[in-house]
C-alpha cells in the first residue's frame, strides 16, 4: 500500500491516541503530508488538520491546533498524529494523505493520494 493508516480506536473524552500511517519510500518523500478527517454521515474535511512539509514546517486547522500533532519518523516512513485532549466531535475516519506525483505544493487541491483511513471514536 502507498499509504496505510493504524491505531485507531475508542476512546473516552479527554484521552489520547496516537495514529500512525506507513507510507512507501516514494509517497514519503513527497513535498508534503497531511491528516484529513471525516467525520460521520459527512464528507472529507476539505481542510487537513494538519500538514507537515518535507522540511519538519507544520499546520494546523484551529479546531485541533494546541492538541494535535503531526510529526514523522523519517527511518520508519511513518507519520504519526499525536491527539490530545480528544472531544466526542473528533469522531470520525482518519486519513493520512499526499499530494499526487509531480505536485510541489500543500494546498487541500495538490492531496490526491489517499490511504484506507482508520477510524477514531471518542464517546464515554
Amino acid at each position: 500500500a502507498q499509504l496505510e493508516e493504524s491505531g485507531g480506536g475508542s476512546v473516552q473524552p479527554g484521552g489520547s491516541l496516537r495514529i500512525s500511517c506507513q507510507a512507501s519510500e516514494y509517497f514519503f518523500s513527497s513535498f508534503c503530508l497531511g491528516w484529513y478527517r471525516q467525520a460521520p454521515g459527512k464528507e472529507r474535511d476539505r481542510i487537513a488538520l494538519a500538514v507537515i512539509e518535507r522540511d519538519g514546517f507544520t499546520s494546523y486547522a484551529d479546531s485541533v491546533k494546541g492538541r494535535f500533532t503531526i510529526s514523522k519518523d523519517t527511518a520508519k516512513r511513518t507519520l504519526y498524529l499525536q491527539m490530545n485532549n480528544l472531544k466526542p466531535e473528533d469522531t470520525g475516519m482518519y486519513y493520512c494523505a499526499a499530494p499526487e506525483p509531480g505536485i510541489v505544493g500543500c494546498t487541500p487541491g495538490d492531496f490526491g493520494v489517499w490511504g484506507q483511513g482508520t477510524q477514531v471514536t471518542v464517546s464515554s
